[in-house]
């Protein structure tokens, strides 16, 4: 199969990780007598084993959207967003139930915004993701602990929860967390965007080592000198805009 012919049912290594083919979306402004604003058409693209693409534009062009999307925390109007990772699933048209067992088996995602529990501390916050996954608790707050000690995070703070930390920290706690697991496709949404120098050098890394692994990433990177660095492919997220003006 070509990167070009249609999806199968069945997954064959050649195929795409991620498939979004026809994806639109349409605001509804409720506090505006649910005026419609539709914002993108015809979004398609692939995303292959091992490599990161990067979704591209100026702000508001859409890319949180489609990250969005993917993950699904926002629904589709149309088009389909496969997963086809174990078993595969449309996250346009899947059931919550089938788009959460999604994350805990093939779709990874580190936020801007680190959301958890309150109180809980800091290295069980990073080792959660494998113990919910089954793996041993020792071994999940080793893999924890050795993350935590590449983002920079002394281990004085790992007792106390994230809530207490700076900005920069909590958003290493983030992505220590997002980047634990080895699940087949991770979504970075401005992953380094409060970050030093060196924690952008760590994170890079990250990258590239989740890459040599077959992980599949998609990612927004506003950093053009990051971008640069992971980028195996940027795709052009106004493109879809310009789509929506020429069938208005």
């Amino acid at each position: 199969m070509t990167r070009n012919s249609p999806i199968s049912a069945e997954p064959t290594l050649a195929e795409p990780i991620l498939a979004v083919s026809g994806v639109d979306k349409t605001f509804t402004m409720h506090l505006q007598d649910g005026k419609q604003l539709p914002v993108l058409r015809g979004v398609s693209f692939e995303v292959y084993s091992g490599e990161c693409v990067v979704l591209g534009g100026t702000s508001g062009a859409g890319k949180s959207t489609i990250l969005k999307m993917v993950y699904g925390n926002y629904a589709a109007d149309g088009g389909s967003i496969l997963v086809n990772a174990g078993v595969p699933v449309d996250i346009a048209s899947a059931d919550p139930r089938r788009v959460l067992a999604a994350r805990r088996h093939s779709l990874g995602y580190v936020s801007q915004f680190l959301r958890c529990v309150p109180r809980v501390p800091a290295i069980q916050v990073v080792a959660e993701p494998l113990a919910e996954r089954g793996v041993n608790n020792d071994e999940a707050r080793d893999r924890a602990a050795a993350l935590l000690q590449r983002l920079a995070i002394p281990e004085r703070l790992w007792p106390l929860p994230p809530a207490t930390f700076s900005g920069g920290e909590q958003q290493r706690i983030n992505i220590a967390r997002g980047f634990i697991t080895d699940l087949p496709l991770l979504l970075l949404d401005e992953p380094t965007a409060s970050l030093d120098a060196a924690n952008r050098d760590a994170v890079v890394e990250l990258i590239a080592e989740k890459r040599s692994r077959g992980v599949a990433m998609l990612g927004i990177f506003h950093d053009a000198e990051v971008c640069t660095r992971v980028a195996d492919r940027v795709i052009d997220v106004e493109h879809f805009a310009q789509l929506l003006e020429a069938t208005a």
